[in-house]
């Protein structure tokens, strides 16, 4: 299970923001593209990622297809049990990647979570080194004030991705979130379900100004095998190989490959 991260990361992180915001110096004009470009990026790097992760296979042989066709409710001790061991036997990327695979069965689970678990893993792996990293690079080189600024946004957008993702699968948000889609800063939730309609389209989760690259960056990527059905599903088999004519397991179809974009 995903987990926040702990607090002196997480002050660490809003130092090192803050001082970044410092060293860019007095607002300007030139901010406002800035703006407009680091938060297409954001939602560049969201659909990236969402893409890559649903479909790079999870590891065999762990356990986790047990987890994912797990039958039972999930609040059992049987599955709790269940969990644990398999848990024990991964790293926080490897549940990562698992955790975007379950969330399509079960989408709604996302938005239940609290924001700090939805953004800890992105804080510590992605936002706190970047950050550190233009804190060094602002104090020894002469960054541009709007360069600074452009990089905050696509931090900070970045890190909230799926939190922001989490909205577009619950009822009630804060009214900040509704008050950015009606602006266009963020997506809906009726532009989010043609992903999960199809699986091979939409991937962007922040705002979907980048989902009509994404989708031509996603049938390259199928067309020329980078990535294949076989990594949507733990266990996942295709139907020619070996091993699915003697599976028992029911795994989902694939989606079809008529719903891919055309490049």
């Amino acid at each position: 299970m995903m987990k926040a991260a702990p607090w002196p990361v997480m002050l660490a992180t809003l130092l090192s923001l803050l001082a970044n915001l410092a060293m860019a110096g007095a607002p300007a004009w030139s901010w406002i593209p800035a703006f407009l470009v680091a938060w297409y990026f954001a939602d560049l790097v969201s659909g990236v990622v969402h893409m890559v992760m649903d479909y790079k296979p999870c590891r065999q042989g762990l356990g986790l297809d047990q987890l994912y066709f797990y039958e039972g409710s999930r609040e059992s001790a049987e599955y709790l049990a269940l969990r644990g061991e398999v848990w024990a036997r991964i790293g926080p990327i490897e549940k990562l990647i698992y955790d975007f695979k379950n969330h399509h069965p079960r989408p709604e689970a996302l938005g239940r979570r609290p924001m700090l678990v939805q953004i800890g893993s992105t804080i510590m792996f992605g936002t706190l080194p970047a950050s550190l990293a233009l804190n060094l690079m602002a104090y020894f080189l002469p960054l541009p004030g709007w360069l600074i600024f452009g990089a905050i946004v696509l931090f900070v957008a970045s890190t909230f991705a799926q939190y922001f993702h989490g909205t577009l699968h619950r009822e009630e948000n804060p009214v900040i979130v509704h008050a950015m889609r009606a602006v266009g800063l963020l997506m809906t939730p009726m532009a989010h379900e043609k992903h999960h309609a199809t699986l091979t389209r939409d991937f962007a989760t922040n705002s979907g100004w980048s989902n009509p690259l994404v989708n031509r960056l996603f049938a390259i990527a199928i067309r020329r095998r980078w990535l294949t059905e076989a990594g949507l599903t733990p266990g996942y088999e295709p139907a020619s190989s070996p091993a699915a004519k003697t599976s028992t397991d029911h795994s989902p179809s694939p989606p079809s490959t008529s719903d891919i974009p055309s490049a």
